[in-house]
């Protein structure tokens, strides 16, 4: 996630699409409210894996002992990571630069790639029918 904030921070200087002013009040309320989103997404989905006495280590989902189906993971599989790309909507919103924006896509497809589709096929062996109907009702992202 901090690469890509950095890479977004790095193509502001590269392309010369401009800056978006947006009025101060404006803008901080809205990265204000953006991020504390972000927070609560990655934050809330912890407290709840810790209550139910699963896993959220990502490197070793297969370690997982509770399907977790409430919460924000009724909206979305990956709402941890759902809230990282939040922050970096919130830090491009920030920057002012359109071209800022490429963060929260890079990383969305750098952690499907390498984390979340490792993750589906950990979980769908571990938790087998009922990860694949929690599949097929909720979206990976939103």
């Amino acid at each position: 996630m901090v690469l890509c904030g950095a890479i977004a921070w790095v193509v502001t200087y590269a392309v010369p699409a401009g800056i978006i002013a947006l009025p101060s009040s404006l803008r901080v309320m809205l990265v204000a409210s953006l991020a504390a989103l972000g927070l609560l997404s990655n934050l809330w989905p912890k407290l709840v894996f810790g209550r139910v006495g699963t896993t959220v280590n990502p490197l070793r989902p297969a370690s997982s002992r509770v399907l977790v189906l409430t919460g924000l993971h009724r909206l979305s599989r990956n709402p941890m990571y759902m809230g990282h790309a939040l922050m970096l909507v919130a830090w491009a919103c920030w920057l002012q630069h359109p071209a800022a924006l490429v963060g929260a896509p890079l990383y969305m497809a750098y952690v499907t790639r390498y984390q979340i589709l490792p993750e589906e096929r950990a979980l769908s062996a571990t938790f087998g029918a009922a990860y694949e109907a929690y599949q097929a009702r909720v979206r990976r992202w939103l």
